[in-house]
């Protein structure tokens, strides 16, 4: 069996089986879903299958909220947002979603870079840092602009909803819009404004997202960050009062239950993988994070 080697991807066409499971009910889908979706959020609550396990995707996506809220992850940080703000996530990057509250009521779209490569666009999502891999994922928009951004969304449910192939071009457009008046709101962070622990932590956070499948040791990181594991320990207990140990383990357990749930691996694969581990070890270093085994998780 060929192992693959990073992390795997939800392909756009299992993304209804994977957010809607074995409902008898389904969203309609256009002929372009793989490049461009959107819906409305109300009364999609009953129909979603919360917790949504850790996972990444080929596209882009974000949820913005004008009532209720929701709580998602971006890589090892768990966000929770309300009405008024947006939610982005980059191409790639491992989330899980936990819940969203029942008056929930907004816009969830996705979209892939394809569309503005196709406008001769190629480099222009490097002009958002919202949608950057180590960026917050999170923008709070005042009230008063509401009206804007509805207006934007409705259109481009509009587009979607007799979505051809020559129009893809307009997605693009408006979908440029929106980005554009979003980044107006965009609070950029700062090194400046950070202790020299926050800033380790972030960039260890951030590693350990895009590397773990080829490190999975504290050291190596620490390497990566140019500091010695000793001081990486100490700047990460200093800001989450856990270990660097305990970062990278729930980075694990994360890729874990994404090759679990996702991958054709067997358990045993699975564990020399991402671990390096014998099956009967990788099963009590899961169940000692999740209290149940790898083949409990997986069925």
């Amino acid at each position: 069996m060929n192992k693959p080697e990073k992390v795997p991807l939800l392909e756009i066409s299992s993304l209804d089986d994977f957010h809607f499971g074995n409902t008898k009910w389904q969203f309609p889908f256009s002929d372009s879903h793989s490049l461009f979706h959107i819906n409305r959020l109300e009364g999609m609550h009953e129909k979603l299958i919360f917790p949504l396990p850790p996972h990444r995707k080929t596209v882009f996506d974000l949820i913005f909220l004008t009532k209720g809220s929701s709580t998602r992850s971006k890589g090892l940080s768990r966000y929770t947002f309300t009405g008024n703000q947006f939610f982005f996530l980059p191409a790639n990057q491992i989330t899980s979603h936990e819940c969203m509250s029942e008056d929930a009521e907004g816009y969830f779209l996705h979209f892939d870079d394809e569309i503005f490569r196709t406008l001769s666009l190629s480099h222009v999502l490097k002009d958002f840092p919202f949608l950057d891999f180590l960026a917050n994922p999170i923008v709070t928009v005042p009230l008063k602009t509401q009206k804007t951004f509805l207006n934007i969304f409705e259109r481009l449910d509009e587009l979607y909803k007799d979505l051809r192939k020559q129009e893809l071009s307009l997605v693009g457009y408006y979908l440029l819009v929106l980005l554009t008046e979003v980044k107006k709101y965009a609070i950029i962070e700062k090194h400046t404004n950070k202790n020299s622990s926050a800033i380790v932590t972030h960039q260890y956070k951030n590693f350990l997202t895009q590397h773990i499948h080829q490190k999975q040791k504290v050291s190596d990181y620490a390497d990566l960050l140019s500091v010695t594991a000793n001081h990486l320990n100490k700047c990460i207990k200093q800001t989450t009062n856990k270990t660097a140990q305990d970062l990278l383990n729930e980075m694990l357990i994360m890729e874990a239950k994404s090759l679990l749930k996702y991958s054709n691996l067997h358990i045993s694969e699975i564990a020399v993988k991402l671990c390096n581990q014998t099956s009967s070890n990788f099963a009590r270093f899961f169940k000692t994070h999740t209290g149940m085994t790898p083949k409990e998780y997986q069925s």
